[in-house]
């Protein structure tokens, strides 16, 4: 791919995932307003980050089994358009259960869309630049939150207005994506191969005897890490205005911050894990993270709160650094399908956590709930440490490793 195309591939994916992290993260900010405005208790809105994580983890198999077979572009495309579309209709849904099954088949776009951005950017870019560019696609999700918590910060509580200018703004990334940003080589190569020999991608070759320990492993490791993170960061804004008593104004401020230092943190970690691998930074990332959850959740100052806050978003770098790590552990004709399933049966398995954390408040506190996530985090870098540093895989791979070799690309 030349210098111009990869640029194409990364602003593009950087937009999408910018518009997905809005559609996600205000469902979390929203949740105070349409827990009152629905009539919801603690549970049921729980239930509502739930299913928005199971169609997540549900979209691992089906959007990249559709990348893998049809190209990264049309997938990228069909995931906007769903989650955007839906995202837009549920401005006018009143009825809980309607509301979760809209949210569970927007689960599908937004989960999918990691996968294929993860593998657009490995196709596309050169090894030794590949976590550092991965890391900056998926860092939009930092700034799409940003975004997202600023909108709530002036347009809350009216929660169905913006629910309808973050589905109909999708458009931006569908049109990029669509003029400017081109199918991969490798993919257009992997698909003529597999056609002559007449094979398809398929769930089961992720779990074939060379890629199992892989995908086993990589799934138990984003699996914890996402039980962590989303159940951090459902609740946490309820935390803030229920447990340390910030203004939903406050708190929206607040998660911008938290949001900024996640920005600063993954690409910095992205820029190290080039230099001394991405295995060894995942861990460093994760083990951080364990460390600094629960010394911001006893915080009890507002300044204090606003700059521990910060420092801990800094190490949620993993997401990134995952996208990067796993798209090097399978070849190109199932390399969406197992990095997506790796980190979207993850998140799917993360769904647990809302409810867990709500179950946890009920019977204790959210500050206890949210330790309890500081423990996933510790438990994920030790699955980490047993996998491969550089995997044999892809240097395997004839179809991914010319886009490294080529050296003049690189600068």
């Amino acid at each position: 791919m030349n210098k111009i195309s990869k640029w194409h591939v990364l602003i593009g994916c950087f937009i999408a995932y910018f518009f997905d992290a809005i559609e996600i993260v205000m469902l979390s900010l929203s949740l105070p307003v349409i827990r009152q405005d629905m009539d919801l208790n603690i549970n049921q809105g729980g239930l509502l980050a739930t299913a928005t994580l199971l169609g997540i983890g549900v979209s691992s198999v089906i959007a990249g089994w559709y990348a893998d077979t049809f190209g990264r572009r049309k997938a990228m495309l069909t995931c906007l358009l769903l989650f955007g579309s839906l995202t837009a209709i549920l401005s006018i849904i009143e009825n809980l259960y309607v509301f979760m099954g809209l949210r569970f088949l927007s689960g599908l776009g937004l989960g999918g869309l990691w996968g294929i951005v993860a593998v657009y950017i490995a196709e596309s870019w050169p090894s030794h630049q590949r976590a550092r560019a991965t890391s900056l696609a998926i860092s939009a999700f930092a700034i799409g939150a940003i975004a997202a918590s600023l909108a709530a910060k002036y347009m809350l509580p009216e929660w169905r207005t913006m629910f309808v200018y973050a589905g109909g703004m999708v458009v931006i990334p569908v049109l990029y994506i669509y003029f400017w940003v081109p199918e991969t080589p490798a993919w257009k190569a992997a698909k003529a191969q597999n056609l002559s020999l007449k094979k398809s991608a398929t769930i089961t070759e992720i779990f074939s005897p060379a890629l199992i320990k892989s995908t086993v492993l990589g799934t138990t490791a984003a699996s914890f890490a996402l039980l962590g993170y989303w159940g951090a960061n459902t609740w946490l804004p309820t935390y803030l205005v229920q447990e340390r008593g910030l203004s939903l104004s406050s708190m929206a401020t607040f998660m911008a911050i938290l949001n900024i230092g996640n920005f600063i943190g993954l690409n910095f970690f992205g820029y190290l894990a080039d230099i001394i691998g991405k295995r060894k930074v995942i861990i460093i990332s994760l083990v951080c993270t364990t460390v600094m959850l629960p010394v911001y959740i006893y915080a009890s100052q507002a300044n204090t709160l606003l700059w521990l806050g910060a420092l801990y978003a800094f190490f949620i770098a993993f997401a990134g650094l995952f996208g990067a790590y796993f798209s090097e552990l399978y070849p190109t004709h199932v390399r969406t399908l197992g990095a997506g399933f790796c980190f979207n049966a993850g998140r799917g398995l993360a769904a647990l956590a809302p409810l867990l954390l709500s179950g946890i408040a009920t019977y204790y506190s959210l500050a206890a709930g949210l330790m309890v996530c500081a423990g996933f985090f510790f438990v994920s870098a030790c699955v980490i440490w047993f996998m491969p540093e550089k995997p044999k895989l892809v240097t395997q791979d004839i179809i991914l490793e010319p886009v490294s070799a080529n050296r003049q690309e690189a600068t």
